[in-house]
């Protein structure tokens, strides 16, 4: 595929793809909780709405009915006050109680419902005021199961409200009667339907909040798992970069420290012998020196140099400043989305891909122009760089640096893709996962 290598930073479409299933994925929970919501607010009105009507009907019957027919308290008054505290006691044991517990069943709900009526209808007896109350017999039904059960729960309390209020069993006349049950059949099913409607979609919902949380909960349970993997393919990681520098040492420091020791060991077997030192320890000081050298090699392969001064963003862009002088090639460096701290392992690999990546470009490529961006995206970082050079055709890129760039994002948990074609360029693209400092062991490679 062939890109501008002074072009970058514009999103490709996995970044477009993301981002769509992001916002839809925020559309659907904020729709999700708005239903939650809902069904929180109808649970709350349920268990309070009896408390509520209650004390409205007896604070209005006490303060103005009663006084305003001119009854004493004793004995209406006592009367009504000991039905109001039956009440009290049968709505906290039979409605709010069950209710917060989780405890109420079909049957303990309709026994509680023809209580609540029973009530409801002697309490009218004394002052019609007591009709405030019983309208919470239409939200208990709205509790009753079957949902037929429910709907005879509107009409009885339909037919208790209005027969009082219209005062149909003192005077039942035809124009009366007529009217009471247009009311009640209206009024029935215009309640009716809602009990039937939430009957049908309550559960639904109710299931559907139940799934979504335990799908939250698998998520989070996911996210852990995820970071155990990064966590394993870094400590694996780490494993093969401990074994190949192990065999570097045996290599290099190693044979040139037992080279050391041997020549010193001739040059004082020969001390006695007039100038027979002076070769060994020429050897000896040549083997030093190449030793040293590659102690300080090994050691520049454990932490850069640019790395140990600033974080990656102003690290890559020393480097490719530095390596654009050197070969006399235009690069240029591109950052973009919010800067994040990044783990010293990640930083490290991504730091050392774009630095094998321009050594690569210098050897091979031939190019006039290179590209590195560095982008953010919130749950991964990408590394891009690419160059406008001569390209390879698919399959020679097998080389030992490639191969090693592949490792090392391997070794973070990430993906390394490299695309080319002959005088076409080349690409090459790391992806890894954004984890702060501290989300894996920084040991190894990632000493500093």
């Amino acid at each position: 595929m062939t890109r501008d290598a002074g072009a970058g930073g514009r999103p490709g479409p996995g970044t477009r793809e993301s981002a769509i299933a992001e916002e839809a994925e925020s559309v659907n929970r904020s729709r999700l909780a708005w239903k939650k919501e809902q069904l929180r607010v109808w649970d709350l009105l349920q268990l309070i709405t009896p408390w509520l009507l209650l004390t409205v009907s007896t604070a209005v019957y006490f303060a103005w009915a009663l006084p305003g027919s001119g009854e004493r308290f004793r004995p209406e008054g006592a009367f009504v006050l000991g039905l109001v505290a039956v009440s009290v006691l049968w709505v906290l044991f039979g409605h709010t109680l069950p209710i917060r517990r989780r405890t109420l069943r079909p049957v303990s709900a309709g026994v509680f419902f023809v209580g609540l009526l029973a009530l409801c209808v002697t309490l009218m007896t004394y002052s019609g005021i007591f009709l405030v109350f019983t309208v919470a017999g239409f939200f208990h039904a709205y509790l009753l199961r079957p949902w037929p059960v429910g709907v005879l729960g509107v009409l009885a309390t339909s037919v208790a409200l209005n027969g009082s209020a219209m005062r149909v069993w003192a005077d039942p006349a035809p124009d009366v009667l007529a009217e009471f049950v247009l009311i009640v059949a209206v009024q029935t099913a215009a309640i009716g339907v809602g009990i039937l409607l939430t009957a049908r979609s309550e559960p639904e919902e109710r299931r559907r909040e139940e799934l979504v949380e335990r799908l939250e909960a698998a998520l989070h349970e996911n996210a852990g798992l995820h970071a155990q993997l990064v966590a394993q393919a870094r400590e694996s990681g780490a494993q093969d970069e401990r074994q190949r520098l192990a065999g570097e040492i045996h290599d290099t420091l190693a044979q040139g420290l037992a080279g050391i020791i041997t020549q010193l060991q001739a040059a004082e077997r020969s001390a006695r012998v007039r100038g027979g030192t002076e070769e060994h320890v020429t050897r000896a000081l040549r083997l030093a020196r190449s030793s040293l050298t590659e102690a300080r090699r090994s050691v520049r392969a454990l932490a850069p140099q640019e790395l140990g001064r600033a974080r990656l963003p102003d690290a890559l862009r020393t480097l490719t400043e530095r390596w654009s002088e050197e070969q006399g090639v235009e690069a240029r460096v591109e950052v973009t989305g919010a800067r994040e701290p990044l783990s010293p392992a990640i930083e490290v690999s991504l730091f050392r891909v774009a630095q094998e990546s321009l050594t690569n470009v210098a050897k091979h490529a031939g190019a006039s122009r290179v590209g590195v961006t560095l982008s953010y995206t919130g749950t991964e970082v990408l590394l891009d760089v690419r160059d406008d050079g001569r390209g390879f055709a698919e399959g020679d890129g097998t080389g030992f640096g490639l191969t090693s760039m592949r490792q090392r994002i391997r070794g973070v948990g990430g993906h390394l893709e490299m695309q080319s074609a002959p005088g076409e360029g080349t690409s090459v693209s790391a992806r890894v996962p954004a984890i702060a400092p501290g989300g894996m062991g920084a040991e190894g490679e990632t000493d500093r």
